[in-house]
């Protein structure tokens, strides 16, 4: 039980190391957003992937363990890291350890969710602008539809509705 207890402890502080790192690289990812610059995007995109993977990697050792802890101590497989906490109440060093680990990593995952919601606002934006700019630039190159007005109107007259041939400024 100690080697998996020691184990746990170093894979959650892999964990956390791993998704710091998410973190700088996501509010390095911000400035870059803000001055669309997709080639740093890019960049920056393709190293998270790289870190989310290693997180992965991390998550399923952490859960095999957990389901280990759970299998030597008869608890449910499911078990979670504050139940953890909670029933080494006779180890307080491994505990103290465990608890600390926990609060980094709601600090980390709390930290994490704030600046990934600031960035995506940030692209919602950027592609709300986007598509505008789309729609202006769709609209200038339509030509106004003014029924069955063309070159000729003027010569024969048929100039919509009046028979008159002056330009009303009222409308």
């Amino acid at each position: 039980m100690a080697s998996l207890m020691e184990h746990i402890i170093e894979v959650l502080e892999q964990e956390n190391t791993e998704y710091r790192t998410l973190i700088k690289l996501s509010e390095e990812k911000t400035p870059i957003i803000i001055k669309a610059d997709l080639e740093n995007l890019n960049r920056i995109t393709e190293a998270e992937q790289v870190i989310v993977a290693r997180i992965q990697k991390l998550e399923k050792d952490r859960m095999s363990t957990m389901a280990d802890i759970a299998e030597v101590t008869n608890l449910k497989p499911d078990i979670k890291l504050g139940d953890l906490i909670t029933m080494m109440d006779k180890h307080p060093e491994e505990q103290k350890k465990l608890q600390d680990l926990h609060d980094r990593l709601k600090e980390t995952m709390r930290r994490m969710k704030q600046v990934n919601e600031q960035n995506r606002d940030l692209l919602q934006d950027s592609l709300e602008m986007v598509q505008f700019e789309m729609n202006l630039l769709q609209s200038l190159k339509t030509a106004p539809e003014t029924a069955d007005y063309n070159s000729s109107a003027y010569a024969n007259g048929s100039i919509m509705g009046s028979g008159t041939k002056r330009f009303d400024a009222k409308q």
